[in-house]
């Protein structure tokens, strides 16, 4: 097979992935052997580049979002043959997706949308189960009264975040945008209303008093808006957490007894915690996306060579992306 992959951790301005041709993988019990047609971008893989060693026996092979075939189905597997054309997250301590070849556990895996192609259906599945862990799996419930703020709305998980809230509950969804096309983007993405970077100021403007919110999704930026969202909330109101502020001091949220989550994709992989349920999950998105309910959030879609990574891991560190760049091998 053929990946992108390096050896040993390093900045954007050291980039030393390369294209290599290595050993075809096997699919171990429980496994797929899938080719991957496209994959995905997302922040951990730099976050990972920058911290995680390989070697030359076993380097770094990053990506965490395909879409693809399965060559073949490893014992024990079930619910996938041969052909099947299937997109899924898959699990941060195995090789990822910049690769033609790729084994995952079948339970993180689900059929495609049958409405998309690999690009399109490549960009939904890290976005989309965050979102979904962070929203929708907390036990929080949303009524037609209930206001949910999403910060960072222009971003991957943002944008799933605004579709999933306004196709799965009756809430009104707020985002922060701040360039135009930013604040284009998250309406179409179905958001209510669209603020900028200041908070108070904005919900001010739409006429909502601080303790208004029922929860915040805060996808960025949670330094800087870490010391206003308790006044935010309403009391028993969550925040939900997916960035690595340098400090969370929670007290502040005892007052109004408030709950903060974080989230974190790739625990019930690591952990063996119910992964089964991420399948499930993504089986439920591509429902959602073939009967016309959510869409991709794919924005570019570029050939998988050595510049353009390097251009869109450029892109992903200076943070002013708007939905996913996606990848195809040609």
């Amino acid at each position: 097979m053929h990946a992108f992959a390096y050896d040993k951790a390093h900045d954007l301005t050291d980039f030393a992935l390369r294209l290599r041709d290595m050993v075809d993988p096997v699919p171990g019990p429980g496994d797929l052997l899938v080719s991957v047609r496209a994959f995905a971008l997302n922040p951990v893989d730099c976050k990972i580049r920058r911290t995680r060693d390989g070697g030359a026996d076993a380097p770094v092979i990053l990506g965490w979002d395909a879409a693809g075939v399965v060559e073949a189905v490893g014992p024990g597997a079930t619910g996938f043959t041969p052909g099947d054309a299937v997109f899924y997250a898959g699990d941060v301590t195995r090789p990822g997706s910049y690769a033609t070849l790729q084994t995952v556990d079948h339970r993180l895996a689900a059929h495609k949308p049958a409405s998309l192609d690999f690009a399109q259906a490549a960009a939904l599945p890290l976005t989309a189960l965050t979102a979904c862990e962070a929203m929708l799996e907390r036990g929080i419930a949303y009524d037609a009264e209930s206001i949910v703020l999403v910060i960072g709305g222009a971003g991957g998980v943002g944008s799933m975040a605004v579709q999933l809230m306004k196709a799965l509950t009756p809430a009104r969804v707020i985002a922060t945008a701040s360039r135009p096309e930013s604040v284009a983007w998250v309406r179409a993405m179905g958001a209510d209303d669209v603020i900028g970077r200041s908070l108070a100021d904005g919900l001010a403007a739409l006429g909502l008093p601080p303790g208004s919110l029922h929860a915040v999704f805060s996808t960025t930026g949670t330094d800087a808006a870490l010391p206003v969202i308790p006044s935010l909330l309403r009391p028993f109101g969550h925040l939900m957490v997916i960035d690595d502020p340098a400090a969370l001091d929670i007290k502040p949220f005892k007052q109004k007894a408030l709950s903060v989550h974080w989230e974190y994709m790739f625990a019930r992989a690591m952990f063996g915690c119910a992964p089964e349920r991420q399948g499930a999950t993504l089986a439920r998105i591509a429902a959602l996306v073939d009967a016309g309910r959510i869409r991709t959030t794919a924005t570019r879609q570029l050939p998988a060579t050595l510049d353009n990574l390097r251009a869109a891991h450029a892109a992903l560190e200076a943070g002013t992306g708007i939905g996913k760049t996606v990848m195809v091998w040609s």
